[in-house]
């Protein structure tokens, strides 16, 4: 097979060196959700409220994010799944975003009821609150942010985390205005800034998911580029059935017939065009088949 086809063990190692990471993040989050829960309710604060349920959905997409680590692991082990379970953490990375898109509407729509009820809020304990679930969101954003470079999941994850803990700044803001000017429209203002704030990154991270989930090539590929190098390959005449693909976060897949020359030796023809991929697109899990000139055209049709 030749090098790279450990590559979903790379996949999985590199998982689990932020599984402890994750799990200090989850019971973080967890527990100042409901702090900011009770004090939201106890204050009247929508703002305070719209951050902790954006903190819920922190949680929430940590824990999917360890169950799909866990079960991507143990699905190592069964021969039947001849690729793991690694597209959970892309389903869990679409779950997320579709709840981050319900946390940001309906605090949209209370934020617009409210302009037309003024609310009574309590600054005190509102401030408090935020500034302890500001500390609690710098703390998990330490802990997320160079796992974010690896893996979907953990980019939606640290992208949460990213927007509540800009949340919790409003949080603060919006209780000193209240408490300095009696200003209560702030409240709903900030909440309505928040849902705002989220909305284009969950879109991002939702297409990103999708992207993956419909097995469009990946957006920093051009198809056409991988089949003209592989085209320049020493023996190939023609490339054809060509699909490159992202299987989950960081492993991009490809699949190719190579028509070669008559006399050429197909093993140095598969060896070149693996270097090719490696070197040129990071491809290192493709699957590659060669064909005489004379057979070109057996293989069936390509629409599918």
């Amino acid at each position: 097979m030749g090098a790279g086809h450990d590559h979903g063990g790379q996949v999985l190692r590199a998982a689990e060196r932020h599984r402890g990471r994750l799990w200090a993040a989850f019971a973080l989050l967890t527990v100042f959700m409901i702090v900011e829960a009770v004090a939201a309710l106890a204050t009247g604060s929508l703002a305070l409220l719209s951050d902790a349920g954006h903190m819920f959905t922190d949680v929430l997409g940590i824990g999917m994010a360890l169950a799909a680590i866990t079960a991507a692991r143990r699905a190592s082990r069964n021969p039947q799944r001849t690729f793991g379970h690694y597209r959970l953490e892309v389903l869990a990375a679409l779950a997320n975003a579709v709840l981050l898109f319900g946390v940001a509407i309906y605090v949209l729509i209370e934020a617009v009821r409210r302009f037309g009820e003024p609310p009574h809020v309590l600054t005190g304990p509102m401030l408090a609150v935020a500034v302890l679930g500001l500390l609690a969101n710098i703390a998990a954003f330490a802990l997320l942010r160079s796992g974010a470079k690896e893996s979907i999941n953990m980019r939606g994850a640290y992208l949460e985390v990213l927007g509540d803990l800009l949340g919790s700044v409003g949080v603060i803001i919006a209780a000193v205005v209240i408490a300095l000017t009696g200003w209560w429209w702030v409240d709903p203002l900030v909440a309505v800034g928040i849902g705002l704030f989220i909305l284009p990154r969950t879109w991002r991270l939702g297409r990103a998911a999708v992207r993956i989930l419909v097995q469009a090539a990946p957006e920093h590929l051009q198809v056409p580029q991988v089949q003209a190098r592989l085209s320049a390959v020493p023996g190939v005449t023609d490339v054809h059935d060509l699909h490159v693909w992202t299987l989950t976060s960081g492993m991009e897949v490809a699949s190719a017939h190579l028509t070669i020359e008559p006399g050429t030796e197909p093993a140095k023809v598969l060896a070149a065009a693996r270097v090719a991929l490696h070197d040129d697109f990071h491809i290192e899990h493709a699957t590659l088949q060669v064909e005489p000139a004379a057979e070109t055209g057996a293989c069936g049709p390509t629409e599918w």
